[in-house]
């Protein structure tokens, strides 16, 4: 453990004012809808982010992420899938490691449970405030965010209960200068 965590601080990376990169990334979601009692759901997240470092110590980037998103109820999954676009301040508290914050929109593509498609129930745009940290090593990055949903996903006619989206994501990325 302690020989892992030596190779991980030489190779880690310093940041750069100045520095862009774009940055492709993979990784797994746990998405719920709150407060219907529904259980965590297992999906996918792709995409990339692009990012500018402004300061050695303070950095933005935007991107463009498939989510899988959604919930099980009652032993049913029901599928939300979404593009998202979040934009967030990543600032350097250590090499290497960053906290991060933001706001993302998701455009919603797909809402189905048990191939019954109910999209036309939900609302199109979802907000939401992301916030996570993330750790570089050799251009890989590993980041982990939670996705603090705003927006009702069900239409308020036809849920007029709070229900928003509620979304841990771990991803694997990595940083190519440009």
């Amino acid at each position: 453990m302690i020989a892992a965590m030596m190779i991980a601080a030489v190779t880690v990376k310093a940041q750069q004012a100045g520095e862009t990169f774009l940055k492709p990334m993979v990784g797994a979601t746990l998405a719920t809808v709150t407060n219907n009692g529904n259980d965590m759901k297992f999906g996918l997240v792709a995409g990339a982010e692009v990012g500018y470092m402004c300061t050695d110590n303070f950095g933005l980037t935007a991107g463009l992420l498939y989510t899988q998103q959604g919930a099980k109820a009652d032993g049913t999954k029901n599928n939300l899938e979404y593009i998202n676009v979040p934009v967030l301040a990543n600032v350097y508290v250590a090499p290497g490691f960053a906290l991060k914050a933001g706001v993302q929109v998701g455009f919603l593509t797909k809402a189905k449970a048990e191939g019954l498609d109910f999209k036309e129930l939900c609302n199109k745009t979802d907000f939401s405030i992301p916030l996570g940290a993330s750790y570089e090593f050799s251009d890989f990055v590993i980041d982990a965010r939670y996705n603090l949903g705003l927006t009702n996903v069900g239409k308020k006619e036809y849920t007029p209960s709070s229900n928003k989206n509620s979304v841990i994501m771990l991803t694997l990325g990595y940083k190519i200068p440009f």
